[in-house]
């Protein structure tokens, strides 16, 4: 299996400048935040960070494509660095914490485009998370001083945690009746969303949690965390990794049951 040391350091150093960049204008007042054609808000610090990783990108790893939100796609090749500069845009224009940078290098294998590494990166939170394939998955201040993730070991749905982002998404969706069958069923279900569900099913906080809607950079970076957690991440229609345009992600022994759920 091939070594990914070197790309999740780089993943790191990555994280460290967008952290920078998005804590020296999180809650300022100047903010400018616009509207995308998607109706989603994108701020000045969005652009900013996305940005740094791209012009960072070009001089370490000039062969290899990238995927951002904010500004597409460029070049090409079997291995993509997959770049969320935000994720909880929401979050970051009130002032609410629960944000983070995602940043993930898929390589294009055998069994197609896959996350090979990931980091997650809330500095307003003061939490980080990470993984490589193969390396299994960490959280902790640095690479020298973190803790070695694994997911729960729940396998009944009346005993377990399940999170969301929305109703609204699922309703849209036609997809409710399923949701609120689970949320009922389950022990206990919180709308924590964005990424933090995901990293909580990798620490093994909450066991389950799914979205209805996603794109690849809000998925990549949260999949292989979960994966070398030891939990599984599909989209809603089982696939395995982050490429459905929706997610699940549990501690693997409840996957099909929440999928039964939400798909019912």
């Amino acid at each position: 299996m091939p070594d990914y040391h070197d790309d999740l350091r780089l993943a790191h150093v990555l994280a460290d400048a967008a952290d920078a960049a998005t804590m020296e204008r999180f809650k300022a007042l100047d903010l400018k935040v616009e509207t995308k054609p998607d109706m989603t808000p994108v701020s000045e610090a969005d652009k900013a960070a996305e940005e740094l990783i791209r012009s960072s990108l070009q001089r370490t790893r000039p062969r290899d494509a990238v995927l951002g939100e904010e500004f597409g796609t460029e070049g090409h090749g079997p291995r993509r660095w997959v770049i969320d500069p935000i994720d909880g845009t929401k979050n970051y224009v009130r002032g609410v914490p629960v944000w983070a940078t995602l940043i993930a290098l898929t390589e294009l294998g055998e069994s197609g485009d896959r996350p090979v590494v990931g980091v997650v990166s809330a500095p307003a939170l003061h939490r980080r998370w990470w993984a490589a394939v193969g390396s299994g998955a960490y959280t902790g201040r640095s690479l020298s001083q973190a803790t070695r993730l694994e997911v729960s070991r729940v396998g009944e749905v009346r005993d377990a945690s399940f999170a969301y982002s929305s109703l609204h998404g699922w309703e849209e969706r036609g997809m409710l009746g399923g949701f609120l069958n689970l949320t009922r069923d389950c022990w206990r279900s919180r709308g924590y969303g964005d990424f933090w569900p995901y990293m909580m099913v990798a620490e093994g906080s909450v066991d389950m949690c799914a979205e209805p809607e996603l794109s690849l950079w809000d998925m990549a970076a949260n999949a292989i965390i979960v994966e070398e957690a030891g939990g599984s991440f599909t989209g809603l229609d089982g696939k395995p990794g982050p490429h459905s345009g929706n997610a699940a992600a549990s501690n693997g022994l409840l996957h099909d049951e929440l999928l039964n759920y939400l798909t019912a």
